[in-house]
This record gives structure tokens, sequence and C-alpha cells, in this order.
């Protein structure tokens, strides 16, 4: 890759099939990874919501400061925002006491304004801008507060409206092949698809997280949520290594090949 070309990617992977498989297992990988520090070891809600931040903060600040786009750098990253989203959509609905419907409207509302502010500050949300500081911390903001609200929406919809975890993974499924049937055959915009299906494609994770590793009694598996958890990240890591990514073209520059 030219430098001309390095400047013209940006630092984020491009939007693939194969980047929808990595974000949905990393989104599974949250759910049985959150619940592993906060239920299996008993560590709490607050334990687990800050461990899984400051892990969180860490990682996008080296994301920030990198100079180009680093796969494994990028989905740990997402991993951490994942998992402390499952561990604060937790906090919020369990420990604070607001239910799973405050905590979904008032994630919504925060992402919202999140993309707003981002929109009003910078003139675009399209992923593939993201290639600047200032642009990165709106990305990631962006993305923690999709990933948790992810989470308290699979919670609301396996929990309190009958669905169960089978139930409501089917039909977060069913609205992501909505969306891309959207995709391919209407002109509705990309950005809005991209960032409606970044927020389902968090509660089927969880919802598939919470049928592999809750109570039988409750309507999950009963698996071991570390053992399902190693699992996923192994397949998470197999995925990377294996399957092509390169990092997304922004608009508007020239690239050229050596």
């Amino acid at each position: 890759m030219t430098e001309a070309v390095a400047r013209a990617a940006s630092k984020v992977p491009e939007v693939t099939l194969v980047f929808w498989v990595i974000k949905i297992a990393a989104t599974t990988l949250g759910e049985t990874g959150g619940d592993t520090v906060t239920m299996t070891l008993n560590f709490g809600y607050l334990f687990g919501t800050a461990l899984f931040l400051s892990l969180l903060v860490v990682l996008v600040a080296l994301q920030i400061a990198a100079k180009r786009f680093h796969r494994f750098l990028y989905w740990a990253t997402i991993v951490a925002s994942t998992t402390a989203g499952t561990t604060m959509a937790d906090f919020a609905d369990r420990s604070l006491g607001i239910g799973y419907a405050g905590g979904s409207s008032l994630l919504f509302v925060c992402l919202i304004a999140t993309l707003g502010a981002w929109y009003w500050a910078l003139g675009s949300i399209a992923v593939e801008t993201v290639n600047a500081p200032k642009v990165e911390a709106f990305y990631w903001l962006a993305i923690t507060f999709s990933q948790t609200l992810g989470t308290a929406l699979g919670d609301w919809t396996a929990d309190d409206t009958g669905l169960g975890y089978d139930g409501g993974a089917l039909l977060f499924a069913a609205g992501l092949a909505a969306l891309a049937a959207a995709y391919f055959w209407t002109h509705v915009s990309r950005v809005f698809l991209f960032w409606a299906a970044f927020i389902l494609s968090r509660p089927l994770g969880a919802t598939v997280g919470d049928f592999l590793d809750k109570p039988t009694s409750d309507g999950g598996m009963a698996l071991s949520r570390p053992l399902a958890s190693a699992v996923i990240g192994a397949f998470i890591i197999a995925c990377i290594l294996i399957l092509p990514q390169r990092a997304g073209r922004h608009p508007g520059r020239s690239a050229t090949t050596s």
C-alpha cells in the first residue's frame, strides 16, 4: 500500500459480510463475557462496568493513536465496547432500577444525541469518514451507546414481551434481514441502514448469548459462560486471521495503487 492509499483509507474496516459475521459474534461474546464477570464470578454489575469501561477507554485511545487500520486492535475495541455495553445496560436496568424500557429509552436518546452532535459538528455520520481523532471520538461514543442500547433492547424483548431468548433472536434476525433487503433493493440511505443494522445486531448477539448461558428454567441452554466465551473468542480470532478485511475508503480522497 502506498502512502497515498494509506491516507485515503479510513481506520475502520470496509463494511462487508465478513464485517457483520464478526460483529455479531463479537456482540455474543460481549454478552457471555460480561455475564461471566458479573454473574459467574459474582463481581457484580458496578465492578464489571468499571472494569470493561476502563479497558474500552484504553483501547479507544490506542485506536485513535494508531496511524492506520489494525484489524486486531479494531475488533478488540469492538469486543470491549460490547462487553462494557452489557455490564452498563445491566447496571442501569437492574442495579439502578429503571427497568428495561427505561434503560432502552435513555440509551436511545443518548445515541441519537451523539449522532446528532456528530453530524452537526462534522456534516456526516458515515463510517467511511472515520480517519481523524475528532471523528473517531464521535464514532466510538456512538458505537458504545449503540452496543449498550442493543443489550437493553435484547433483554427487554426476551424478558418483558414473553418472546424468550430464541424468539427474541428470531425477531432481531428478521429485522436484520429486512434491512439487508432494503440495502439491495431500495435506495434507502446507506448511512441509516448501517446504524440501524449495527444497533439490531447487538440485541441479536445479546439474545443468542443469553440463550446459550442462561438456566434452562429461564429458557436458556445453561452452558458454561467461560467456555462459551472461549469458543466464541476463538471463532472471532479465526475469522480475523482467515477472512479478508481491509480498511474502508475515505470519500473524496484520491487513491492510487503501487
